[in-house]
């Protein structure tokens, strides 16, 4: 099915001299432009290298509970120094070539040893230059989420290195579970 006219709006429009202001990008009104992951990641990478924010709604369980399937994420530029320890950042990974999304469980001469806060294994020590930004923000149905990128992030990160994470697990859902009770949710 085709977009009718009045469905298509100008996302983005060229400065350059050869296109003179004609639209380069364009979307469908009151719907989600879906990409695969190298075009999301050429995307990315364009926008961060021209110094902007990217903003986009991730998918996957790796990062759960703190980023969850469907959460909108703010990644800025990875400018200045290396990525500090509990920082989560968005690299592509040297022998998969895959965009992923983790926190940094160690620092070791320049480079990071990422891990999902959801998943066993560590990805292994990632260089600075296959990294290019870092979350700063997470919002779930409209809502930012304070919890897991503030000064928390570093007994995080401990958590998730030493697998201590899963173990909370079922504290938290008591947890929520009361708090909903006493609220009446």
């Amino acid at each position: 099915m085709r977009p009718h006219k009045n469905d298509i709006r100008p996302a983005a429009r060229s400065t350059s001299p050869n296109m003179q202001g004609k639209p380069t990008l364009f979307v469908k009104k009151r719907e989600e432009l879906s990409l695969s992951s190298p075009h999301l990641e050429a995307l990315m990478k364009g926008v961060l290298d021209a110094g902007a924010s990217f903003r986009f709604r991730c998918k996957g369980f790796s990062m759960s509970p703190f980023i969850k399937d469907g959460d909108v994420l703010t990644i800025v530029p990875l400018q200045g120094p290396a990525p500090r320890f509990g920082e989560v950042v968005v690299f592509t990974h040297p022998s998969t070539n895959k965009l992923i999304i983790h926190r940094v469980i160690k620092k070791k001469r320049g480079a990071s040893l990422t891990m999902g806060d959801n998943i066993p294994d560590p990805d292994g020590f990632i260089a600075k230059a296959h990294i290019f930004g870092r979350v700063i923000k997470v919002e779930r149905n409209g809502v930012k989420l304070l919890l897991g990128l503030g000064p928390e992030r570093s007994l995080i990160a401990f958590m998730t290195r030493w697998r201590l994470l899963p173990l909370l697990a079922p504290i938290w859902r008591s947890l929520r579970f009361m708090i909903r009770r006493r609220h009446g949710a």
